[in-house]
C-alpha cells in the first residue's frame, strides 16, 4: 500500500468520525441520519476506503450513547462488508458512485435496524423505512458531490 493510500484512509476515517460526532444529535438513535455518509460513495473509486469507513465507524461509535459490542464491533464489520460490496457492485458500472452508494445504503439500514431491534426491541418494520430513506438521501447527495469533484479532479489517483 502506498503512503498516499494510507494518508487517504486516515483522512477519510477521521473525517467520517468527526462528522458523525459533530452531527451527533441526528447521527444516533432511531433517526440515524449520518451526514458523514456523504463520504461513502467515494469507496466506488478506492477500495481501500472501505477499510477507512469501518475505522471511522468504530471511532465515531465510541461516542454513541449506546456504545457497546454492537456499536463498536458489529457496525464497523457491517460497514466494512457494505463498503466492499459497494465497491464491487460499482466496479461493474465503471466506478459509479450512485451504484456504490445505493448498495451501501441498502446494507447499513438493515444492519442498524437489526441492531436497534436487538438493543431496544424496536420492530424492524418500524425503524427500517426511515433509516433506508435517510441513507439513500445521504448517498445521493454524496454521489452527486463526488461526481462534481471528479469532473475537475481525479482525487483517487
Amino acid at each position: 500500500m502506498k503512503t498516499k493510500d494510507i494518508s487517504l484512509i486516515t483522512v477519510f476515517a477521521a473525517l467520517y468520525a468527526a462528522m458523525v460526532v459533530v452531527f451527533a444529535p441526528i447521527s444516533f438513535y432511531a433517526i440515524q441520519f449520518r451526514v458523514a455518509g456523504v463520504l461513502r460513495p467515494g469507496i466506488a473509486r478506492k477500495r481501500e476506503l472501505a477499510i477507512a469507513y469501518a475505522i471511522g465507524t468504530a471511532v465515531a461509535n465510541i461516542f454513541s450513547p449506546f456504545a457497546g459490542i454492537y456499536e463498536i464491533l458489529f457496525m464497523p464489520v457491517m460497514s466494512l462488508i457494505a463498503g466492499f460490496a459497494g465497491y464491487e457492485a460499482s466496479k461493474r458500472f465503471k466506478g459509479n458512485y450512485f451504484v456504490c452508494g445505493v448498495v451501501i445504503a441498502l446494507i447499513i439500514p438493515v444492519s442498524v435496524s437489526w441492531m436497534l431491534n436487538q438493543l431496544f426491541g424496536l420492530p424492524m418494520v418500524a425503524t427500517l423505512p426511515g433509516i433506508l430513506i435517510a441513507e439513500q438521501v445521504i448517498n445521493i447527495i454524496g454521489s452527486t458531490l463526488f461526481k462534481m469533484i471528479e469532473s475537475r479532479y481525479r482525487w483517487w489517483e
